[in-house]
């Protein structure tokens, strides 16, 4: 892949590996890390992977450009992005093509988010360092980009549409389909998302009964993992996420779901019944008979708590966005046998790297 931005922009540190030598070089560290040498690689497409980003908006005499943290931190303009979605490179020049000449849509623009889908689907969102009102509104409704359009400033959400768009992910030869919303967290390369969950999938074991997960978002594993299950119970503290879980599941038309807003140490009072939770209304946890647990936690990894929990079960499925964390949790459950082990190149040409582990208790 080639990129005029690299070198300058500090998004991509790796730019001077090709794709295969990056990779290689990020695996080999996990190799050394976690003394494993058996890893399942799951590679990226090498350009136009990233169907989110976010950039800055630089101004000075020549107009309005697109700008990144360089090297040394300091603002740096940039031409093009090679890494971003088709979609999004589209929209990038069209963007400023149609507003450098609208004071009004273009004074104190600080920011661009854009989410798009492999649907072609997008969301732009313009962020101001300005009270936005109805004179914003009334510009940006002129404007004919092929993207729903969302204005943020501080206190501050004008929606000109709807502030979510439709993907669709092929699973297992599957379609799921998933509402994702402007602030919602999402994974930004959906090919290794697609590739990520079918790695789960297929590295099951065959003595499966109910599901427990934690940490499920908006459901992106949830709703392909139902269908190799006879009950899921999915638990999340975002009230955003569990909104759009609820959404999804239906999208879908699933029945054997059950979505619950509780935090890992909620859930953990709930299932000793040390305490009662109004969100559990009508849910009876006693019918549950969990096989597997499947956590997919933040980068801090698992509190100490939900360490001790996870010994419950027989089977833990972990889906970690930082190898440090997950080597230190591993290393908290010694009663467990690593029987597959993978990494997802998630952020090519940076040294980010995302793994997966399927540990089973050892008798």
């Amino acid at each position: 892949m080639t990129c005029s931005s690299f070198s300058k922009c500090g998004s991509c540190v790796l730019w001077e590996l090709d794709y295969e030598s990056q990779l290689e070089k990020k695996v080999q560290k996990i190799r050394d890390d976690f003394g494993i040498n058996d890893i399942d690689i799951i590679k990226s497409n090498p350009q136009n992977f990233r169907y989110r980003a976010e950039f800055r908006v630089y101004h000075d005499d020549e107009g309005l450009s697109y700008a990144m943290s360089g090297f040394d931190k300091k603002l740096v303009k940039i031409d093009e992005c090679s890494i971003v979605s088709k979609k999004i490179q589209t929209l990038m020049m069209e963007l400023f093509k149609e507003i450098k000449n609208n004071p009004i849509l273009t004074k104190k623009l600080f920011a661009v988010e854009f989410l798009t889908t492999t649907t072609d689907e997008a969301i732009l969102t313009l962020i101001y360092h300005k009270k936005l009102d109805d004179s914003w509104k009334d510009e940006a409704k002129k404007l004919t980009l092929d993207a729903k359009l969302i204005g943020r400033s501080r206190g501050v959400k004008i929606v000109l549409e709807d502030e979510f768009i439709e993907e669709e992910l092929t699973i297992m030869n599957k379609k799921y389909r998933y509402k994702l919303l402007d602030t919602g967290f999402t994974q930004p390369n959906p090919k290794v998302n697609e590739k990520m969950i079918e790695w789960v999938l297929n590295n099951l074991c065959h003595n499966r009964k109910d599901l427990l997960e934690l940490y499920c978002g908006l459901g992106n594993f949830t709703l392909p993992l139902s269908q190799k299950f006879d009950k899921v119970l999915a638990t999340e503290v975002s009230k955003a996420s569990i909104k759009s879980a609820l959404e999804n599941v239906k999208l879908n038309s699933i029945e054997n779901i059950t979505f619950v807003r509780l935090s890992s140490e909620e859930l953990v009072e709930a299932l000793e019944e040390k305490r009662e939770f109004n969100r559990l209304k009508g849910i009876e946890l006693r019918e549950f008979d969990f096989s597997h647990v499947f956590v997919d936690p933040p980068r801090a990894g698992i509190d100490e708590k939900s360490i001790e929990f996870l010994k419950r079960f027989d089977n833990i499925i972990y889906i970690s966005c930082n190898p440090e964390t997950l080597k230190r949790d591993i290393g908290k459950l010694p009663e467990y046998e690593v029987v597959r082990f993978a990494c997802f190149d998630q952020f090519a040409y940076t040294n980010h790297l995302e793994c997966g582990v399927i540990l089973k208790k050892t008798n």
